[in-house]
């Protein structure tokens, strides 16, 4: 009788498969049977950008790597639950983990080990590799129009929620783009940026009523998409006129764009948090809804996303009206809907979440607490929302510092006392060079 060849288990991100990780699984080979456990991308996002590849396709690549037995799903950084079904005789890895980060998990997995008398193997970590390097070609691929439009479906399927900051010029999206900080020991980060109508035409000096042409908006669009690499949503008000949809929607695509909002109100735009909206109608739901079909027609990609926004709350319908919205809403294709509110707690937004949620046509909801600030996003989280927008914040913090720096320098008659209430250019020139 043939003895049974001892299991190997090997866990990869291979997010960037390098000469480190094939001289691993060969090690690997030699001692049995490679099993990978290939980390999700639900596992990855929870410290690190999602893989330029899907989890599917980055399958497809580890298990035609001739040491490779078999390749299995590992849904969380830890180890352990693969291994006490696997029960493998030796896991191997770099020694790289002794320190930092992996250390906790190299512990379990000794200890986890011993169960069955299990051995961990540690080869050299290989030399002469630059991440650095090899993270700034795969940036180049990642920005890349046909492949940054379905990032953000990606990331929707990833994590619990999105997170999505308004971007008005190509130096807020650089700050998006780089800002992150370490919380709890999780590494967090903005997924992406928001191109507003409200922060694009005031940036213009023109007001927030669909004054700025959508031409001008992608033109200021593909600026911010030539320094950045994060997926983007754009705001594109009621959308216009249904015979130009497709236009706007070819030109978002080839610009990289990741998803529209449209709102269904109809007439001259008044913005949404105004108290008064006397006058504010909005458009029948089948009418809108014709709307959301003509973009899931005109788009290339069906990870171009459509997200329909409704106003229910906002001219005082309430959520009858809203759940009857985002049922044809939904049937008529949309991918996500963006529960619209000008109140100051979330109270009549989650109201919508917990009945919309009942419904057999239930898609993602997004939140915009612009009002409703002081909601946290595990909150929005718990209710169903898997998409966060801060939508104005950027704008609103600059323009009062530029103000009080303008006043600063009148009142001295020099520039000296501004000086300590703003950044050295230095910063400035770190912040935009190339890496």
């Amino acid at each position: 009788m043939k003895k049974s060849k001892k299991k190997v288990y090997v866990g990869l991100s291979a997010d960037i498969l390098h000469k480190g990780h094939i001289n691993i699984l060969k090690t690997a080979n030699t001692y049995g049977d490679v099993y990978v456990g290939l980390l999700t991308d639900q596992a990855i996002s929870s410290y690190k950008n999602i893989p330029y590849l899907d989890f599917e396709k980055r399958k497809i690549v580890i298990e035609n790597i001739k040491y490779v037995k078999k390749v299995i799903p590992q849904k969380t950084l830890d180890y352990v639950e693969n291994l006490n079904v696997i029960k493998p005789d030796y896991v191997v890895h770099g020694d790289d983990w002794k320190k930092g980060v992996q250390k906790k998990t190299r512990e379990r997995v000794i200890k986890t080990l011993k169960k069955w008398s299990g051995k961990l193997i540690e080869p050299k970590y290989t030399k002469n590799i630059s991440s650095t390097l090899i993270k700034k070609e795969m940036n180049n691929i990642i920005a890349l129009p046909e492949n940054r439009v379905s990032r953000l479906k990606r990331l929707m399927n990833s994590k619990d929620i999105v997170r999505i900051l308004e971007s008005h010029n190509s130096l807020t999206g650089l700050i998006i783009e780089k800002i992150d900080l370490i919380k709890n020991k999780k590494k967090l980060e903005f997924d992406g940026m928001w191109s507003s109508s409200l922060t694009d035409s005031a940036t213009k000096g023109l007001p927030d009523n669909s004054s700025l042409s959508f031409s001008a908006r992608i033109s200021s669009l593909n600026d911010m998409m030539d320094v950045t690499t994060k997926p983007l949503v754009f705001d594109a008000d009621n959308g216009g006129q249904i015979e130009h949809l497709s236009f706007l929607v070819r030109s978002l695509e080839r610009s990289g764009a990741s998803a529209i909002i449209m709102e269904d109100k109809v007439g001259l735009k008044k913005n949404s948090l105004f108290k008064n909206q006397v006058g504010t109608k909005q458009d029948k739901p089948k009418l809108f809804a014709k709307k959301i079909k003509k973009i899931c027609n005109s788009r290339q990609s069906q990870d171009f996303m459509v997200i329909a926004r409704i106003e229910s709350f906002i001219v005082g319908k309430g959520l009858k009206d809203a759940l009857h919205r985002a049922e044809i809403y939904s049937k008529a294709g949309a991918d996500a809907i963006l529960i619209h509110s000008k109140e100051k707690t979330p109270t009549e937004i989650f109201s919508f979440a917990r009945e919309f949620k009942k419904s057999k046509n239930f898609i993602p909801l997004v939140s915009v607490p612009s009002t409703y600030s002081k909601v946290y996003e595990k909150d929005l989280i718990k209710n169903g929302f898997k998409l966060v927008i801060y939508a104005n914040q950027l704008l609103r913090s600059a323009y009062p510092a530029m103000q009080n720096t303008a006043r600063t320098i009148l009142k001295n008659s020099r520039a000296f006392e501004a000086d300590k209430n703003i950044i050295p250019i230095k910063e400035i020139i770190n912040l935009i060079k190339n890496d």
